[in-house]
């Protein structure tokens, strides 16, 4: 019969043995060095200079001095001495300065992370996962680098996304609060998209690009082009505001038909141009002015220009054209001035147009 057990190796109190309790209490002090074994450290290879009772390391390979060949094996100091444990295949430690599990496989201690994850149905990385999101990540920083050539690779990284059809959504989800503010991405077809909003549930298109062509687009520039429906009298002398009632086109309402100006949406360079066709009133002498104005009040520098000559009504025309940056809330105009002689600026011919172009 054997004096030990097979796995812990404790001994056992024999038939008549005398002091039975030394025999008990050596197996209680070997169960409590490697229950729940908890070790310090595992890459010393000589004792620490002042041990606590109860201290536990896993000796390094090439050990010296009280645990000259102890290499792999479990140290426990106990009673001001140092107990050699030696492990057996299958027991874990947990390695406290560096937050490890180790399992002894028989010939070494290893890591309990497996080299390869494979069909996992969920992971949490410093979060939860759950169904609607079976990988989840709670961090501050992600990296992904290239596996490069002399590591084996190729110097190059791609992150792949895939729909399993056109008609499905495709792309990434930027949110504040968990609010959605932008989406990225192919919705609902293969053309890509960028789309903002306020609130999560409200979206604009602010770039779209198609996939066919590569063609870009702006749904939300600001642009428009205004005319005149009606001949519009200017006297001699006066700059006047010339009536533009109508539009085109006219996205995001930038151009007020109304007061017959533009109101810019928001901070930007403008791009401008007009067309200001001359009509006859009585003389075909009058000097012909046009001008764009900031505000009702400022002459936009670059933007005035005149023809002096003798004028052939429905064919002579001033074309204009100035970019300007603006504050929101600016406004500009077209204005338009005779000299020497009254007349009209043409309806449908003359107008005035413009976009945002940075």
């Amino acid at each position: 019969m054997s004096d030990a057990t097979t796995h812990l190796l404790l001994p056992y109190i024999l038939a008549a043995q005398a002091q039975k309790h030394v025999t008990h209490n050596e197996a209680l002090r070997i169960l409590d060095g490697l229950v729940q074994l908890s070790t310090l450290d595992r890459d010393l290879t000589s004792p620490p200079g002042s041990p606590t009772d109860g201290d536990r390391y896993i000796v390094a390979s090439g050990a010296t001095g009280d645990w000259a060949g102890w290499d792999l094996n479990v140290a426990l100091w106990t009673d001001g001495a140092w107990l050699r444990l030696p492990p057996r295949t299958g027991w874990r430690a947990w390695v406290e300065d560096e937050g490890l599990l180790l399992v002894y496989d028989g010939a070494g201690w290893v890591g309990t992370t497996p080299s390869e994850l494979q069909n996992m149905a969920l992971l949490g990385l410093g979060t939860t996962a759950d169904a609607s999101n079976p990988f989840s990540a709670k961090l501050n920083a992600a990296l992904w680098t290239a596996r490069t050539v002399a590591e084996g690779g190729t110097g190059d990284l791609f992150y792949t996304m895939n729909k399993e059809a056109a008609g499905d959504d495709l792309g990434l989800t930027l949110q504040t609060g968990f609010v959605t503010k932008a989406l990225v991405g192919l919705f609902g077809s293969d053309r890509f998209r960028l789309a903002v909003s306020a609130d999560g549930s409200t979206f604009f298109d602010g770039l779209s690009v198609d996939n066919a062509t590569g063609i870009v687009d702006q749904p939300r520039l600001p642009r428009f082009k205004a005319y005149t429906n009606y001949d519009n009298y200017v006297g001699v002398g006066t700059w006047t505001k010339i009536g533009l009632n109508n539009t085109d086109y006219n996205d995001q309402g930038a151009f007020d038909a109304a007061n017959n100006h533009f109101v810019a949406p928001v901070d930007g360079t403008y791009l401008f141009g007009a067309t200001l066709l001359y009509k006859i009133n009585a003389s075909a002498t009058a000097r012909m002015r046009g001008r764009l104005v900031l505000n009702g009040a400022t002459e936009i520098r670059g933007s005035l220009g005149e023809i002096s000559a003798t004028h052939v009504s429905l064919a002579t025309a001033i074309w204009l054209q100035t970019m300007v940056p603006l504050s929101a809330g600016d406004t500009v105009e077209l204005q338009g001035y005779f000299r020497v002689a009254d007349g009209y600026f043409a309806a449908d011919h003359t107008s005035f147009w413009g976009c945002k172009v940075g």
